[in-house]
């Protein structure tokens, strides 16, 4: 038997936060990702249950009009662009180089730089509530409310900047995983040898370079206009607000598939697993994936029935609304024939993808519902919108999130999570959202506005309020069971084996955790869901040798082993970044110093040394 040695001194690497701080590896980044995007999540989940408080009953005055304004515009923009987006990026960072067979990213320091920059969009944004108010006019922006003149002080600005610093980070992160997904690939791993997950994070990617362009001018103009007495949605000045909302929907709707597909890709994952099967009708599920992506440009108008488009794009609007549900429809379709007939495991990763195509299918009919423009005419700006949402963004990303923690918990840590505990956090989450956002519907359709902060007795809507807010807190004790189950798993878990549900993808074929060099072989990859085929190999092929999880590989392409030396330059560009943003609103001269730490930290950045193989052997 050949035995692999592999020598790596690594004498200079920092240790502690230190070696977190100048991590370059993606399975760090996405484990920094993951965790500060839960953080925001929670910190949206309390905005919303002081929301949800206000609104328990009618005539309530527990927050005032202006507080409740910055709270719900904090709410929707934290949870779409510091939680969902960012947990969605945690899976592409962790995962993907181990489901392709890769040892890293295509760019790793670009990587570290697309990290350290969204959280100093977060750092950013949520700090406006400590200097002087938070943003107060919607996750949406709508001009002109977003103006100098309807709205002084910074909140608005705070907001601005921070999506900017956000949408640099994630133009990084996109680029850096089309890299890698087209050019670092395991050898004979085709394209339709991908993995689900590693397809709809490649939609992902260009749908995220496509569409952050879109709101980057919009946030620009916006700017100008505050900063600098342009205007662009000035009506006073002949502008036309309308040009904000074409804008930012035209970002706005693709940024939903962008939130949404991951998800999709994640599901992908866990269903075959656990129903013991392949996935049904795989080449018709990426193309759904890929139509989607195409469509997801089509529909943005839907979000503007009310304001007086025409009968002609309503009705355009209204068809290719209602066209882009037939590849979604597609897909749920497909993951049902998956489950038919398998053999179905119900452990809590399973439930929680079972919960998402339930959740989600119901988020789905009522989008179908706004589709047609003379019901979203009475729908528009009631509770029944809030409801959809919902249904699609927390019963549809949020459930498969979840669901793909617990799936890839193992892999993370090295660690199994509390089965028991899981089920139980599974149907506290499913009992508590429904209770939260079900009602919503009923309120909407009784004609319960958005965003008022409270309502008057005798207009119906207490005893459905009320269910929702009980609802909101048994959904915050569900959250606290699944942290409660996390911490204490990743900390005393029973120890996992690589491959502890008996997975389909090449990250079950290597430790749990993985090494810091990922394979120590580039496995060849001879079919679709390689690693399920190549167990499979000894009842096929009596006598064939058969891989065992969590060692060197399988047959492969001897490489050697090229670990990149850690960084401190990106998080340096960022801190440059971060302080010109502040610089931006408070003071000229604390731009150039922001900029001056940015581009010293690039041209520094450009010295360092490409990722040469460390001084070893292999044997």
């Amino acid at each position: 038997m050949t035995t692999i040695a592999f020598s790596i001194p690594r004498p200079t690497y920092p240790t502690g936060v230190w070696s977190w701080i100048t991590t370059i590896d993606h399975k760090r980044i996405g484990i920094l990702y993951g965790v500060t995007a839960f953080i925001m999540f929670v910190v949206g989940g309390i905005e919303a249950l002081i929301m949800r408080v206000q609104l328990s009953s009618s005539e309530l005055d527990i927050v005032s009009p202006e507080v409740f304004n910055q709270l719900f515009t904090m709410h929707g923009t934290t949870m779409i662009f510091l939680a969902i987006m960012p947990m969605g990026a945690a899976f592409f960072n962790f995962i993907i180089p181990l489901q392709i067979g890769a040892r890293d990213v295509a760019f790793p320091r670009l990587n570290a730089f697309s990290y350290w920059t969204f959280l100093a969009g977060a750092i950013m944004l949520n700090f406006s509530w400590f200097l002087g108010g938070a943003p107060n006019a919607g996750w949406f922006g709508y001009a002109p409310l977003t103006g100098e003149a309807q709205n002084l002080g910074h909140g608005i600005d705070f907001w601005i900047i921070s999506l900017q610093l956000l949408g640099i980070a994630s133009l990084a992160a996109a680029f850096n995983f089309i890299v890698t997904i087209l050019n670092m690939r395991a050898p004979g791993m085709t394209l339709m040898r991908m993995p689900l997950f590693t397809w709809m994070t490649l939609v992902t990617s260009f749908l995220l370079i496509l569409a952050f362009p879109v709101i980057t001018v919009a946030l620009i103009e916006l700017l100008f206009d505050r900063a600098f007495g342009t205007n662009f949605f000035v009506p006073a000045a002949g502008a036309d607000p309308i040009l904000w909302q074409h804008l930012f929907w035209v970002f706005g709707h693709p940024e939903v598939y962008i939130l949404i597909l991951p998800a999709m890709g994640i599901v992908s994952e866990i269903l075959p697993t656990f129903s013991k099967k392949p996935l049904f009708g795989y080449p018709v599920i990426v193309l759904s994936g890929i139509i989607i992506g195409f469509m997801g440009w089509m529909v943005w108008s839907h979000h503007m029935f009310t304001v007086g488009l025409g009968p002609v794009p309503n009705a355009v609007f209204t068809l290719t609304t209602m066209a882009i549900a037939i590849p979604t429809g597609v897909k749920i379709f497909n993951w049902l024939a998956t489950t038919w007939r398998g053999s179905i495991d119900l452990s809590t990763p399973m439930l929680f993808a079972l919960g998402f195509i339930a959740m989600f299918t119901i988020g789905g009919i009522s989008g179908i519902m706004h589709a047609q423009a003379a019901s979203d005419a009475q729908q528009q700006d009631t509770y029944f919108i809030v409801a959809h949402i919902h249904y699609v963004l927390f019963g549809g990303s949020i459930f498969a999130l979840i669901a793909g923690i617990y799936y890839w918990f193992p892999k993370f840590t090295g660690r199994m999570f509390n089965e028991k505990i899981g089920k139980i956090g599974f149907w506290l989450t499913f009992i508590g959202f429904n209770m939260t956002f079900f009602p919503m519907h009923f309120t909407g359709l009784d004609g319960m506005p958005r965003r008022i902060y409270t309502y008057a007795d005798g207009m119906g809507w207490d005893m459905w309020s009320a269910v929702s807010t009980v609802g909101a807190f048994i959904l915050a004790f569900s959250i606290l069971v699944f942290l409660y189950n996390v911490v204490t798993s990743w900390i005393k878990g029973e120890p996992a084996e690589a491959d502890p549900w008996d997975a389909r993808t090449l990250e079950w074929s290597i430790p749990s955790p993985p090494p810091e060099y990922n394979f120590a072989e580039i496995p060849t990859v001879h079919d679709r869901d390689d690693w399920w085929s190549q167990k499979r190999r000894k009842v096929e092929r009596p006598g064939a040798p058969v891989p065992v999880a969590g060692g060197s590989g399988y047959g492969g392409v001897e490489h050697a082993i090229h670990l990149p030396q850690p960084s401190y330059w990106p998080i340096v560009v960022s801190i440059g970044l971060l302080i010109a943003g502040y610089g931006l609103i408070y003071n000229v001269a604390v731009i150039a110093i922001g900029a001056g730490i940015g581009m010293i930290a690039v041209y520094a950045w450009s010295f360092e040394p490409v990722n040469e193989p460390e001084e070893g052997s292999a044997h």
